[in-house]
């Protein structure tokens, strides 16, 4: 089976835009586990929170730290993922973290214009060699709130974050002053998708006002040289234990486990 590898010509796209895009990293039959064993995830749900928009809508999300032989750890781990990550990050990678974002119809929440640098520089990552890869497990669409990003962007550098209500972004003012210079972009996904993104790209989302739920797992890397100076983050200061991209399918793994070192809030 034939499974997609980033090439020379999307790494330059990456390093020029500060994304690419890549159709159908997942196979149908990946997607279709994927997507049944996560919505079932007791876990998952207990171990989910939630974060406000400015409208008071809400968007579930779990987050964890550390990688094991669950599904979702077999997709971060495979090699398909990895070496992409590998690509563009221009080293050796480490894993960071991992979250299943659950934007669910009518009451899903916006997300306000951020980086993930912007939180991560506050995690002790000196430097932002880091990536986030996007992985669609439900169509992303315009009306279920599908990412934005601002194409370009990350070369403008990190640029200062604060609250605003329960939600960490950037300073309005400089993301208006780059809204009048660069492309907005709103990255439409079938399910399988993979959006591979710099930790300094800005990007934002929509409410989820359709009647279809908008899913996604993301997993974030750092350089393995860039590790975090403070905090306790294991799986980002080694090296990934890659699997074959076939074990997704061919193992009997089912939901994550409960010391998978998750997030609380």
């Amino acid at each position: 089976m034939n499974y997609k590898k980033i090439s020379k010509a999307e790494k330059e796209l990456f390093d020029k835009d500060g994304y690419i895009l890549v159709k159908g990293m997942l196979k149908p039959d990946e997607v279709k586990k994927l997507y049944a064993i996560a919505v079932q995830d007791q876990v998952i749900s207990h171990k989910s929170y939630d974060r406000g928009d400015a409208n008071g809508l809400r968007t579930k999300l779990a987050l964890w730290y550390s990688l094991g032989d669950d599904v979702y750890s077999l997709l971060a781990r495979s090699k398909r993922i990895v070496n992409g990550a590998r690509v563009l990050l221009g080293g050796e990678p480490a894993h960071f973290h991992s979250k299943l974002m659950q934007k669910e119809p009518k009451v899903g929440g916006a997300w306000e214009w951020h980086q993930d640098y912007g939180y991560w520089y506050r995690d002790g990552f000196l430097y932002p060699q880091m990536i986030s890869v996007l992985t669609a497990l439900s169509p992303a669409t315009k009306e279920n709130g599908c990412l934005q990003v601002l194409k370009g962007s990350h070369l403008a550098g990190r640029i200062e974050h604060g609250f605003s209500g329960e939600q960490v972004g950037a300073n309005q003012e400089r993301v208006d002053e780059l809204l009048k210079q660069l492309a907005l972009v709103f990255v439409e996904m079938e399910a399988g998708d993979t959006l591979f993104f710099h930790s300094n790209t800005l990007h934002r989302s929509d409410a989820n006002l359709s009647d279809h739920p908008r899913w996604s797992l993301i997993s974030a890397y750092n350089l393995l040289t860039n590790k975090p100076y403070k905090g306790n983050y294991p799986s980002a200061t080694a090296p990934i234990n890659c699997v074959n991209d076939q074990a997704l399918l061919e193992s009997n793994s089912e939901g994550i486990e409960e010391d998978a070192n998750f997030l609380v809030k």
